[in-house]
């Protein structure tokens, strides 16, 4: 049967070209709010970092109605550290709409999850979004995305593509470059008449793959994913398998059924083949599972989520400062929330180690944990993390570590310096290619040569370059690489930071706190230009006499301290350094607090 009153999409992209906010004026423009009802700018953003920081982290459902037909629609991460979640959620539709920017073209990740979607054969719509850009490269776009097609294998169904041109901040589409259009409706139209309508078979026994997971603390777990075949109704007794087939030993029932009606979850008693649902009442339920005719348990193929290619131990705080901020911090509680989050992230992996107080926790990247991190610390979690290793692999019995390809636009005038430093971190230039008064680059470089080196980057551009990186694949080891080129500055003594002693150490080299910050031995307080460490007295305190007044302190001006977000704290970090993380504090450390022994470390005494 098919069913042509559906149409089940995923909008897919590079990190910001515009996927969030296209959506917002597709469901505006098709009557999903009221016309005086105030909507947030992003409103599929619901998630506090997502929107601080402006980026899609988790994929999330909608729909709305045109002509007759409902489309679901599932908004996708852009970032290549959350890419899990665009895998497995191409599962759940028969079409995406590939959005590229007017102006940047193809982007490394709009490559990844192009791929993606034509190994699945799902057909595709080309969005150029931000035609209003005055820099906006329409034909050239238009010409390098059906180049990336033909690079990438698609099928001639596929080549065969149509091209929306669109202003996802103005709600206008039209099929030709050179006029804007007015509305979103040639949009629509194409989405109605070139994605495929859902063919299902609403007889057959029930089988629905569980594609993503949410939680309320009323009903607990909520699976969401398409019914396959059959249909799936309240109260219906249902058996749960995974993509092994292996079956889990009990039956449960389904509680409550809801659909997903714009931004609403709206309860429901059935739905059939095609229709993209949430659910509750099955216990212990988790992502790449099939719910099945209780007594006829038949999974389906899950989609293989790549690997992850970098790990950070995970382990409990124990600086002098432990337990001042935090509401969890023993490893029971760190270990329990870190495997809680295995049940929503498919391509997390967490492992424990010979000691009890310490986690091996792998991930798509840096954004990927420091995510995570950030979640655990507004939960109130206090725990520290080592620096992050690229994952190593034995193929074939050779060493291979990850590579990734990298792209970055800089000025002309910046070549020079990013070229060395890619030389010197083992990449290897693929290609380059002027883009007006700038330059493309291409690289392909181990993962571990990308850590830390984009605040270099944006150091070497003038914070005009813009970078990107997405897995390549696993490639022999490349040898070995100098992390960085700075030493810290490390605390004397345990104290209170002063402005005298701060003052001295300022000259040193540039420093992460400033005056009235509480401080123990082992922590470090900056960083020097010179690749070795400093030990200095920030608590140190001006001697008075009965001719030196405490007030000409006044006239010691500090540097603004640089104050590190988590990721940059993480770049930064040596192999003999932890992150300390708190609630309230983010601090770097020594993993041996006391100088003297650190001292004796070193020298070999």
């Amino acid at each position: 049967m098919v069913r042509n009153d559906l149409r089940n999409i995923a909008i897919i992209a590079h990190v910001d070209h515009g996927k969030t906010t296209l959506v917002d004026q597709m469901l505006a423009q098709a009557g999903t709010f009221r016309e005086n009802q105030v909507v947030e700018e992003r409103v599929m953003d619901s998630n506090d970092i997502e929107r601080e920081r402006g980026i899609t982290i988790l994929a999330k459902n909608t729909s709305l109605h045109y002509n007759g037909v409902k489309i679901n629609i599932v908004d996708t991460p852009g970032h290549a550290d959350f890419s899990g979640e665009v895998e497995r959620i191409l599962k759940m539709v028969d079409g995406v709409l590939l959005l590229v920017d007017a102006a940047e073209g193809p982007m490394p990740q709009t490559r990844f999850v192009l791929q993606k979607a034509l190994e699945f054969g799902h057909k595709i719509i080309i969005c150029v979004n931000k035609i209003d850009r005055p820099d906006a490269r329409l034909g050239e776009v238009g010409d390098e995305v059906l180049e990336l097609l033909l690079t990438l294998d698609a099928t001639d169904d596929q080549l065969d593509s149509p091209i929306v041109y669109c202003s996802g901040r103005d709600g206008t589409a039209s099929m030709s470059p050179n006029t804007m259009g007015t509305d979103l409706s040639c949009l629509f139209d194409q989405i109605l008449e070139h994605i495929p309508a859902p063919h299902v078979d609403t007889e057959g026994s029930t089988q629905m793959l569980v594609s993503s997971i949410d939680y309320n603390d009323y009903v607990g777990r909520i699976g969401i994913g398409r019914i396959e075949r059959g249909t799936l109704s309240v109260n219906q007794p249902v058996t749960v398998c995974d993509y092994h087939g292996h079956v889990k030993p009990y039956t449960s029932r389904i509680v409550s059924l809801y659909t997903i009606e714009g931004l609403k979850r709206v309860p429901i008693e059935s739905a059939t083949a095609g229709d993209i649902v949430c659910f509750s009442g099955v216990e212990n339920v988790t992502i790449g599972e099939t719910l099945s005719e209780y007594d006829k348990p038949d999974p389906v193929p899950f989609v293989k989520i790549s690997e992850p290619t970098v790990e950070m131990y995970f382990m409990v705080n124990d600086s002098p400062f432990a337990g001042r901020d935090g509401k969890f911090v023993t490893s029971r509680h760190l270990r329990d929330r870190l495997f809680k989050e295995l049940l929503k992230d498919v391509s997390l992996r967490v492992n424990e180690t010979e000691t009890t107080d310490s986690f091996r926790v792998a991930g798509r990247g840096e954004m990927h944990l420091s995510i995570l991190i950030e979640n655990l610390r507004r939960e109130g979690y206090e725990f520290q993390v080592g620096a992050p290793r690229a994952l190593m692999k034995e193929i074939d019995g050779v060493k291979c570590e990850p590579i990734e390809r990298l792209i970055a636009d800089v000025p002309q005038d910046a070549l020079g310096s990013v070229m060395e430093k890619m030389g010197s971190r083992k990449g290897e230039l693929v290609s380059m290619n002027p883009k007006g008064d700038r330059m493309r680059v291409e690289f392909l470089i181990p993962a571990r040569g990308l850590f830390g080196y984009r605040n270099e980057f944006l150091t070497d551009t003038k914070g005009e370059g813009v970078l990107s990186s997405v897995f390549y694949e696993y490639q022999p080891y490349k040898g070995d690489i100098q992390k960085r080129a700075q030493g810290s500055l490390i605390a004397f003594e345990s104290g209170e930071s002063i402005t005298y002693g701060l003052y001295n150490a300022q000259e040193r080299g540039t420093l992460f706190i400033g005056a009235g910050v509480p401080v123990y031995e082992g922590m470090v307080v900056g960083c020097t230009p010179k690749a070795e460490d400093i030990a200095v007295n920030v608590c140190k305190k001006k001697q008075l006499t009965n001719t030196r007044a405490s007030g000409s302190d006044d006239a010691l001006r500090l540097i603004p301290p640089h104050v590190m977000s988590i990721e940059e704290a993480l770049e930064f970090l040596g192999d003999d350094e932890l992150l300390e993380i708190t609630p309230k504090n983010v601090r770097i450390r020594k993993k041996i607090l006391s100088n003297q022994q650190r001292m004796k470390k070193i020298h070999g005494n």
